[in-house]
């Protein structure tokens, strides 16, 4: 990790902790987690998804390889979801993600996923382009398999009527699951803008694919179809988590109480929770308001005091 970064991470993580305490947001401590029952630890663990730490990223003072050293040391957190921009070049690079495996091992951390973006659309009319992309997004699933991820995260893009977009989506989705299978890989669809933020829409491609290695990852918040249309994500995550091989705890803006303000955490883990998901939930802090610390932080936070909260419906 780049000296600059690891020493400022200090410094914020002192202040950082004050300054949340002051304001409410850290009325749970990480220690909750090592004090809890194992009934409310059963229900969820918590793992930390890259983009997170985006802007942390692009402006040098960390790189990829600096994250799963982060994501142990900084936030006490025992799995990561990786993000392919961050390392777009090294997909085949065997020193690269041995030195990445070797560091994860290092610090007991688990590689649970790598999200693809810019790998072209899986659901493009043009069946040149379609099997282009398939052909980009199959690197990826080696890699996964090298650094012992479960998944990879792809997007479902396409265009046209309804049921052209599914039936497109679905041709890229099983041609490059059909790929992945063979190396015990998962593809799974984040609702990511346009039709895949409609759940109902999704959830047909899932149908239609009908593959046990296809599957979602449904995001807290992504459900916005188009700049004048919004998807109730509660319907969204429902209609989504039957098929869901991991789960995005989006988050952008708390409150005094160190609720997430968009979010209603409460309803939308119990939606998770009765769908019989018991798997890792990532955070993906997304907000201006917070460095990006402090918000990972309220996020964890916020997660652990729900499953505290919940342990005692469903523990």
């Amino acid at each position: 990790m780049k000296r600059r970064y690891f020493l400022a991470q200090g410094a914020r993580a002192a202040a950082g902790i004050g300054a949340l305490q002051a304001a409410g947001l850290a009325a749970v401590p990480d220690a909750v987690g090592s004090i809890m029952s194992l009934d409310a630890r059963s229900l969820f663990s918590i793992s930390l998804a890259e983009w997170s730490l985006h802007r942390t990223l692009r402006a040098g003072e960390m790189t990829n390889l600096d994250f799963p050293i982060v994501t142990r040391q900084t936030y006490d957190l025992d799995a990561v979801e990786y993000v392919n921009i961050f390392f777009k070049d090294k997909a085949r690079d065997e020193a690269y993600l041995k030195d990445l495996k070797s560091r994860c091992d290092g610090e007991g951390v688990r590689s649970l996923l790598i999200m693809c973006d810019g790998e072209g659309r899986l659901g493009d009319p043009d069946d040149a382009a379609r099997t282009k992309a398939v052909q980009n997004h199959s690197r990826w699933v080696e890699a996964a398999k090298y650094l012992g991820c479960h998944s990879i995260r792809v997007n479902a893009a396409s265009e046209g009527t309804w049921n052209a977009q599914r039936d497109l989506a679905a041709d890229g989705l099983g041609r490059l699951t059909d790929f992945a299978s063979d190396r015990e890989i998962n593809v799974i669809v984040e609702n990511h803008g346009g039709l895949s933020s409609n759940g109902e829409w999704l959830s047909e491609v899932m149908r239609q694919v009908d593959d046990e290695r296809c599957g979602t990852l449904p995001d807290f918040g992504n459900f916005q179809v188009s700049p004048s249309e919004w998807y109730d994500r509660y319907k969204g995550v429902k209609e989504l988590m039957p098929f869901a091989k991991a789960v995005s705890a989006k988050s952008h803006e708390f409150d005094e109480s160190g609720n997430e303000i968009r979010t209603d955490y409460r309803r939308m883990l119990t939606i998770v929770l009765d769908a019989g998901y018991r798997g890792y939930i990532g955070i993906e802090y997304e907000g201006d308001e917070m460095s990006e610390e402090d918000g990972i932080r309220a996020t964890k936070a916020l997660l652990l005091q729900v499953r505290r909260e919940l342990s005692e419906k469903y523990g």
